[in-house]
């Protein structure tokens, strides 16, 4: 829903699951953030990516899986892990 000035006010926007595009439910709290590091400092540049994994994932305790997947094909775990 939008207001006059075209701004969003919902109070729930519902997110996908990165793993298995299933719509996560509004009291489903299992999404996660990853921040991109310095690789030289170690500390936060700013960047983050963040992936939603719909509660039936974490609950079969297979959740590590699609992350670690979805974070190699992002560039934010090496390939060779």
């Amino acid at each position: 829903m939008q207001n006059n000035a075209s701004e969003s006010v919902d109070l729930y926007v519902p997110q996908k699951c990165s793993a298995s595009n299933r719509i996560v439910d509004a009291k489903d709290h299992v999404s996660i953030q990853m921040n991109k590091v310095d690789k030289v400092t170690g500390r936060f540049n700013g960047q983050c990516k963040i992936y939603a994994n719909f509660g039936a994932i974490c609950r079969m305790v297979e959740s590590d899986d699609p992350i670690l997947r979805l974070a190699v094909a992002d560039g934010i775990v090496s390939k060779n892990f």
